[in-house]
């Protein structure tokens, strides 16, 4: 079964899981879908483990719902 698109253009694997965003993934990536004004005030360089870390959010998905908020 090959490679289907997923969430925020993840990839499910062939078990069909989505593929989550690595801890070492830089913010200013993230900004790259999420918009310029996504986590303001946080390092282009930091990376999302930091982040989840400073804010004991668990995954980028608890980040979208706080934003959403």
């Amino acid at each position: 079964m090959p490679k289907q698109p997923g969430l925020d253009r993840r990839h499910r694997d062939e078990d069909g899981e989505i593929h989550a965003k690595r801890s070492d993934t830089l913010v200013r990536t993230l900004r790259k879908t999420y918009g310029d004004d996504f986590l303001a005030g946080v390092r282009g360089d930091a990376k999302l483990g930091t982040v989840l870390r400073r804010t004991g959010l668990t995954s980028l998905s608890d980040v979208l719902k706080v934003r959403r908020r």
